[in-house]
């Protein structure tokens, strides 16, 4: 078995790297909080003190990181112990721009990038039952498919580098306007008497049914924002992606610009960390505000 590195234990990483290790991968997992570091040496994963030390033991590097800031600050410190013959596996969901620009830079040490961004939210980290959507050579999604195996209940080669960036933007563009019209529709039950915990149950197997249905209008209706699951930033950052990319391919959005407006109303309303169910505050505020 290769040897995997991963970089990122946040809310989707940990599960990750305990589905990796349950796998039997010989697994080195590194982080800038030494919190969860510890947390991950309790539950007897190898650690590593920085990103080129991980390197220097790792065949694979996995990457779950916040950004392309994040992702460009790792890649600097990887930089200088990556060599030739070894495979980035960037899970984070970052623009394509940036994504072949890390890949070309990595291309410099002999190093080999897929862009491997997933969707299932941490319920699906947890079950190994994400859906994961690849950008890089066909060798290299060949390789990477077989590490990504106990992670995925799918893997898509969707083309060269950044295509896997590019599709995670189209997921999450229906993600945003999905939770904005399910948000919408929980607040329209509960205004007209209908007890909106039922609307999920009541919608299943129809045309508007979603997993995002699922998840989000139960724990809309309870008001239930923890644990969290989806943070509106990380949503609105994607959705800046998205907006970044049909101005550079003209193509039109206005849904997921309007999407992006009132999720950014949210999160600066002091909900940036919250959970996505949170956003039917902004309903009721609004709501609120109107009588």
């Amino acid at each position: 078995m290769e040897r995997i590195g991963f970089i990122g234990l946040g809310l989707m990483g940990f599960p990750m790297c305990r589905r990796l290790q349950a796998a039997g991968f010989p697994l080195t997992v590194a982080n800038r909080s030494a919190d969860k570091l510890q947390q991950a040496a309790a539950e007897s994963m190898q650690t590593a003190p920085n990103p080129a030390q991980l390197a220097d033991n790792s065949d694979i590097i996995m990457l779950c990181l916040a950004d392309a800031a994040a992702v460009e600050s790792v890649l600097t410190q990887l930089s200088p112990a990556l060599r030739a013959g070894q495979l980035i596996i960037d899970l984070s969901s970052i623009d394509p721009d940036n994504t072949r620009r890390f890949a070309a830079l990595a291309a410099t040490q002999g190093a080999d990038w897929v862009d491997a961004p997933v969707s299932g939210g941490v319920n699906g980290a947890v079950q190994g039952k994400l859906v994961i959507m690849a950008g890089g050579d066909e060798r290299n999604i060949a390789r990477a498919s077989t590490a990504l195996q106990p992670l995925s209940q799918r893997i898509t080669h969707m083309g060269a580098v950044g295509s896997g960036q590019v599709t995670k933007i189209c997921n999450q563009l229906i993600v945003a306007a999905n939770a904005m019209l399910i948000a919408e529709a929980v607040s329209l039950a509960e205004n007209n008497g209908v007890d909106a915990s039922l609307l999920a149950p009541a919608l299943a197997g129809g045309f508007a049914d979603s997993l995002p249905l699922q998840i989000l209008a139960p724990r809309m209706a309870a008001r239930q924002a923890e644990p969290v699951q989806w943070k509106v930033a990380t949503l609105l950052k994607d959705l800046d992606n998205a907006g970044q990319l049909s101005r550079q391919s003209q193509s039109a959005t206005p849904l997921a610009a309007l999407a992006s407006q009132l999720m950014r109303l949210h999160a600066a309303q002091g909900h940036a960390m919250a959970d996505l169910s949170s956003i039917i505050h902004l309903y009721q505020d609004q709501e609120a505000k109107s009588c």
